[in-house]
């Protein structure tokens, strides 16, 4: 424990290298012409809102989950799920019954199957929307790219966030938000929970990890509002999460509540910076986390519920106007100290504007309505909120009497050939090379072809039955190569001995072994797979498919290589630069601890190799 503490700080001070110089809000006034058309939109949008009643005002606030690839018809599966969960049969019922002002998409719901069908089912919702006298409802979704995927191929599948922090552009930074910006506007969602703005300096970070471009605080800056310029150019509203910084927990707060342990001094260079960045840059909306920061607010209600950090700092010190959402509000961390009825008044009089994904709706409404009818929370007060998210509706056009999108538009736009030519050469430049032993890489230097590809075999997040072993060896087919596979079975992921001992025997005659790894950690079953495969004498090159420090757990490997995801906006260009038609071009984003000694650096913030060294 205290190995990993020290580490930690010693990526604490990497981190703060420089961020002090990063953006920050400032008390600039607004131009005469911006003001005059300010002042012009609010009295539009107020006068929206002195029609609401309560129930509807209410409703605004709201962003729940839903199941089913039908507003009206979905599969019978998903009219028993929304009836279990939610209360109704579909997604018309709940616009009807709870006057939303937005939803999310989930593939685990069954919202999203294709391109063309998201087109449907969102303009089924607005014109349920419309017949039911409520306002357009802003859709969002988590489309990170990495392990945040929502929607697939033939969707442009892009880098992650740590990927691209290896490619350290912020440029192809800026071109990837455009590219899916312009393919999510056309298939009728606004609202992207991205991009990641936490500073990943806890290698043991169990939840950002890889979601996070990086540990260096200016860095991470710099790759934030270059995203967040780059959707919001192209319609969509962003939100830089997760509020006041995740970047440095051990616990995941899905399941628990972490502690920053941060001061008030490490805070301000490490965590803050990329969210000032993103301010600076137009951000539409932040979401919180739900965390402690004791050095920001002492009284250990997570940051979702803490006025003193959602209206002290987010609202007063950073000087932050546009609307805050909370992280998914069915998560543990925001759920251990109060009951679900407390939890979205508390976040509203904390400041918070959009409640996301509740685990009752029916719960989580009324208690809203209820507060404000008992005097606990006002109307006035809801106003506030609701001004705030229609303005980001009337940002991104749903304000503009056609909040529809066409089929035709998603023919033109998602997964065209210039977007995915353009991904390609953005993805080219975030493989990582981090160990090559006598030059044994590339492949084609050897005319090694025989190649045994095995390891961690996850199913993609948009396509669980395609796996990754399956896609690397179908790209490495592609390349000329003639693999072959040992699997094991893709939900438990479970590295016996029996499945060791099967790719043990499967290594035999052949030319190299590509090993997948994700996660590896000191006791990690898959440093026995290794270990056991250099025993055999065949070359084994690994690849770290999740975050970048297998390799402090690794030895005696031929080569290693760090890709930061492990579908189909990693593997072909992993495959071509096996090939050697590709060049390994990622720096480190993040440093490498040791295994026996975490406070030093194996391999520092920006190293890496290429063929020519």
């Amino acid at each position: 424990m205290q190995d990993r503490s020290l580490s930690r700080r010693t990526l604490i001070a990497s981190a703060a290298v420089g961020a002090a110089t990063v953006g920050a809000v400032t008390g600039m006034t607004m131009p005469a012409a911006a003001a005059e058309g300010r002042a012009t939109q609010t009295k539009r949008l107020n006068q929206l809102i002195a029609r609401m009643s309560l129930e509807e005002k209410v409703g605004q606030l709201f962003v729940p989950y839903f199941y089913g690839s039908s507003a009206t018809a979905p599969a019978q599966n998903h009219v028993d799920s929304n009836l279990r969960e939610i209360g109704v049969r579909n997604v018309a019922e709940m616009i009807q019954k709870y006057h939303l002002g937005g939803l999310i998409y989930f593939g685990w719901s069954g919202n999203i199957t294709n391109p063309h069908q998201l087109v449907d089912l969102s303009n089924d919702i607005q014109k349920i929307a419309k017949d039911n006298g409520t306002l357009p409802i802003v859709i969002s979704i988590d489309q990170e790219h990495g392990p945040n995927t929502r929607v697939g191929p033939p969707a442009t599948q892009l880098p992650g966030p740590m990927a691209l922090g290896a490619n350290g552009s912020v440029s192809d930074a800026r071109t990837a938000a455009e590219i899916a910006g312009v393919e999510l506007a056309a298939m009728g969602i606004h609202q992207n929970f991205a991009p990641v703005a936490d500073v990943n300096v806890n290698p043991a970070n169990p939840i950002i990890n890889i979601r996070s471009f990086g540990s260096d605080a200016r860095h991470v800056s710099r790759l934030t509002a270059a995203q967040v310029r780059g959707y919001e150019r192209k319609g969509i509203a962003t939100s830089a999460k997760h509020f006041p910084g995740h970047g440095d927990t051990g616990t995941d707060s899905h399941t628990e509540l972490p502690v920053i342990t941060h001061t008030r001094e490490e805070w301000e260079r490490i965590d803050a910076p990329p969210f000032r960045a993103a301010i600076d840059a137009g951000v539409s909306s932040i979401m919180t986390a739900h965390l402690q920061v004791p050095a920001l607010d002492p009284s250990n209600d997570p940051a979702t519920l803490s006025r003193p950090i959602i209206t002290g700092v987010l609202r007063g010190e950073l000087g932050y106007d546009g609307v805050i959402v909370t992280d998914a509000l069915n998560m543990r961390g925001v759920r251990t100290k109060y009951g679900d009825d407390r939890v979205p008044v508390l976040a509203l009089k904390a400041g918070v504007d959009q409640l996301l994904f509740v685990p009752n709706l029916d719960l989580a409404w009324n208690s809203v309505l209820n507060a404000v009818r008992s005097g606990e929370l006002t109307e006035a007060r809801l106003d506030e909120s609701i001004l705030r998210i229609l303005r980001m509706k009337d940002k991104v056009g749903l304000l503009d009497g056609n909040p529809y999108v066409t089929h035709r538009g998603v023919d033109r736009t998602v997964g065209i050939r210039k977007h995915l030519d353009t991904a390609e050469r953005i993805a080219e430049r975030t493989v990582t090379l981090l160990v090559n032993k006598g030059d044994f890489l590339p492949l084609s230097r050897r005319k090694q072809r025989k190649v045994l590809v095995t390891g961690q075999n996850p199913g993609f997040p948009y396509n669980a039955s395609r796996t990754s072993v399956a896609l690397l060896s179908e790209q490495l087919t592609a390349q000329g190569f003639t693999p072959s596979t040992v699997t094991i079975d893709h939900r438990n992921q479970t590295w016996d001995d029996a499945n060791i001992a099967r790719a043990v025997a499967g290594a035999a005659g052949q030319d190299v072994v590509v090993v997948l790894t994700s996660n590896v950690g000191a006791t990690s079953r898959q440093r026995v797979l290794v270990q056991q495969l250099v025993a055999t004498g065949v070359p084994v090159v690994t690849v770290a498919i999740g975050n970048p420090y297998d390799i402090a757990h690794l030895s005696g490997v031929k080569a290693s290589l760090a890709t930061y995801g492990g579908a189909d906006a990693e593997l072909p260009t992993l495959a071509r630069v096996l090939a050697g038609r590709g060049e390994p071009g990622g720096r480190l984003p993040a440093a490498i601890p040791r295994a026996d000694n975490p406070a030093q650096a194996l391999y520092p913030v920006g190293y890496g190799l290429s063929y020519d060294d």
